[in-house]
């Protein structure tokens, strides 16, 4: 049974050159064939450069800067691959605290090939089990990950997949990951994050809790998010 996306909006997060680009459009074209709206979100405004490994391919206009982008306003991301469009990304600080956000959220991931370095660096990889390009599997497991040689791995709301060849399958499961997925409540994620770590002063626990907090502050709720420390 084809999936339906009913106009979910799903962030695709990339540097300005270096992205693979079937790892770009064949998930792109999976999201609007199923009803989706595709975003496209990168450091620069003005266009992003695809590649075909090492050749030049097609430009793709950018819909929004990393910097102006709010990860709450999508329902999913995916993480294209292409070595220099992985190692740059890595680096841009918006793009790293949107990535942080989403994962704060439990929005559904979709990662293939290089892409899962942004997920190192958003420090998203604690207890996780995903797969990737191999040469990525060192970098992952230093950063507390899981890895496995697979086709598609499917892991809660991460879905990765190796290379080029996998996208069939990876673009299944984003679609059926994405069509099935429904926000937990708010406090749900608050208590999760205090009892995975009950010292907020580390860096992904304080990143939870005032994500939670400034969504209760925008929707006027009254419930309180203690900070120790």
């Amino acid at each position: 049974m084809a999936q339906t996306l009913s106009g979910k909006r799903v962030a695709f997060v990339v540097a300005n050159e270096g992205i693979e680009q079937a790892e770009l459009t064949e998930p792109w074209q999976a999201v609007e064939g199923a009803g989706g709206i595709p975003i496209l979100i990168a450091p620069k405004a003005g266009e992003a450069q695809a590649f075909h490994h090492l050749d030049p391919a097609d430009r793709f206009a950018v819909d929004v800067t990393t910097a102006d982008a709010d990860a709450r306003d999508y329902d999913a991301l995916v993480l294209p691959g292409g070595v220099a469009n992985a190692d740059q990304i890595r680096t841009d600080a918006a793009a790293v605290r949107f990535v942080q956000t989403i994962i704060a959220h439990k929005k559904p991931v979709a990662v293939v090939c290089h892409g899962a370095w942004i997920l190192a660096e958003a420090g998203a990889l604690e207890g996780r089990t995903l797969t990737s390009w191999p040469s990525l599997r060192t970098d992952l497991e230093n950063a507390g990950a899981h890895w496995v040689d697979e086709e598609v791995h499917v892991d809660g709301n991460l879905v990765s997949s190796r290379k080029p060849d996998d996208l069939p399958a990876f673009c299944a499961e984003l679609l059926n990951l994405v069509a099935h997925h429904s926000n937990p409540p708010i406090q749900d994620i608050v208590n999760e994050a205090r009892n995975d770590n009950p010292d907020p002063t580390t860096r992904r626990e304080t990143l939870e809790l005032e994500l939670m907090e400034e969504d209760r502050s925008d929707e006027g709720a009254d419930v309180q998010i203690e900070h120790g420390g």
